[in-house]
Order: structure tokens, then sequence, then C-alpha cells
């Protein structure tokens, strides 16, 4: 075998009995002893007394170590000299041999919010990112014995995990041309959940949801990266004005032509274009002058 190969364990079903059972194999140790202490108060000393106060004591002390208890959502592995022998997963009062080891493991979801971390988007802008994750753990076996402890192992996974998604994706695309982490929140989300996934496997853990908790440029870039979204957004409005501006200014002429309202020569139908894109795109309102003479003076 490499010494490179990992061998997991998989979690399988422990031998164990109930514990109600065993209580009433306690009451009759119990109940040996009182009569054996009975019949040797009245000095009763017979071999028959000897056995009662004798097989009782050693009947409680091999009764009593045994017992646990498991809550709903909580296993116990049971080991013996440090071999894994299987998971009791029924809860209630549960009994096993004293001399086997007993190890609970909770399977009730877990909420993790991570600590936020710097981290390169593809283009190499640094920005900040912080994820939050639903867990549980699936197979106990593995959770238990396959990684040192399973709960620091989801904390330095979610790391390594956002880090990879982080550097996956730009943080935004002002043509919106690519999938990016501030306008894919659903599409990245999804693609966390499945790389957190593939990582816990090894510990027995499942994702039941997870997404980001804060994105941001980091703060050496943010007032940049502020300046160029205004930018961006100036240049998309001035855009959209002049589109609008140069329709209005079509379906002006077009009408006066089609009513025949007053005939324009080019020269003068391009200063009345002129005026009007003024008009339209300016960010003041403009104050109109009358015309008194005629239309060419």
């Amino acid at each position: 075998m490499d010494r490179g190969t990992f061998n997991a364990t998989q979690e399988r079903s422990a031998v164990t009995s109930s514990g109600y059972l065993m209580l009433l194999v306690l009451l009759v140790a119990v109940a040996l002893d009182a009569f054996g202490i009975i019949r040797l108060a009245n000095d009763h000393q017979g071999l028959i007394e000897g056995i009662a106060v004798g097989g009782g004591t050693l009947l409680f002390l091999l009764v009593v170590p045994g017992f646990y208890m498991l809550q709903p959502n909580q296993a116990a592995a049971i080991t013996l000299f440090g071999e894994y022998k299987g998971t009791d997963r029924t809860t209630g009062l549960r009994w096993t041999w004293p001399w086997m080891g007993k190890r609970k493991v909770s399977l009730r979801a877990n909420n993790v919010i991570s600590e936020r971390i710097k981290v390169n988007d593809l283009r190499g802008n640094p920005i900040e990112m912080a994820a939050q994750l639903v867990w549980r753990v699936t197979d106990t076996a593995q959770a238990l014995f396959d990684v040192d402890d399973y709960r620091a192992f989801v904390m330095v996974q979610v790391e390594a995990a956002v880090r990879t998604i982080g550097s996956r994706y730009p943080y935004d695309d002002f043509e919106h041309l690519e999938v990016t982490l501030r306008g894919n929140h659903d599409q990245v989300g999804a693609e966390l959940r499945t790389e957190l996934i593939a990582r816990l496997s090894v510990a027995g853990i499942t994702v039941d949801e997870c997404g980001f908790t804060h994105l941001a440029y980091a703060q050496e870039i943010a007032g940049a990266m502020l300046r160029r979204q205004q930018a961006q957004a100036v240049v998309a409005a001035r855009q959209t004005l002049v589109e609008g501006a140069v329709g209005m200014v079509e379906m002006a002429l077009n009408a006066l032509s089609a009513k025949q309202v007053v005939e324009l020569d080019d020269e003068r139908r391009a200063a009345m274009v002129s005026n009007l894109m003024v008009v339209l795109c300016s960010e003041r309102d403009t104050q109109p002058v009358v015309n008194t003479g005629s239309l060419y003076q």
C-alpha cells in the first residue's frame, strides 16, 4: 500500500442493547445484595448469603458503567481498546459492555459564519469576503477518526473554499458579460456549496446551505472602484439620454415634414436639430428665445 493512501473509516451499526432492559437486571442485582445483607444481619452466614452478596455486587458493578443516554439527533461511536466497533443512533437510555468506549457526536445542524478574509479576484483586485454555512455530521466514524478535530476542520475548509471561489470570478463586470461575484450571487453560492461538500466529505460532513455574508472591495481600492462605478453610471445615463433625445428629434422632424407645418432646408434643419439636442440633453432648464421676425432672421 502506498504511503499516501488514505483509508477512510465507514460508519456501521454498533451492537448495543436497550438500557431499560438492563435496568431490570440492575434491580435484580440490588435485590440480591439486599437479600444477602439482610440474611447476614440475621446471623445466617452460609453459601447462599455469600453468593447473593458477591453475585449481586459483581452484577451491579458490571451493569452500572455500561449505561449512557442519547438525545434526539445524537449518536455514540463505540470502540473497544481503540478499535472502532460501530455507531449507535438509537435515542433514549442505552447500554453496552462497560469496557467499551463511548464517544458522543451531535448530528444537529450547525451554523457558522467565517471571518472576513482578503482575496484577489479573477482580475487581481483585492476584495473582502465572508461566508455563512449550515453543516451537519452524516458519518460519525469519519468525523471522529478520519480528522483530528472536525469542527476546526470545517473552519479551515470554509476559508479555503471561499478563497478558491473568490479567485475564480471577477468581483464585478460593468459590461454584464461575465459571471461575477456581486451580480450572480445565487450561482456563485451554489458553486461554493458544491466546493465545500467536496472538501468536507472526507470528514463525513455535508453542507445544507451556504452563502456570502460580506462581499466588498478592500479598503485600499474601495475609493477608486467607487469613482469608477460612478463614472460608469454617468456614462450609461448619458448614453440613454442621448439615445432618447435622438429619437425625439427624429420624431419631431418627421412629424413636421409629414404635416407640412414648415419646410426647412438642410442648414435650418441642422440648426433645429442642434437646438433640440441642446434642450433635451442639457442638465439645466433652457430659456427659450421668441423669434418675432421672419423665420430666417
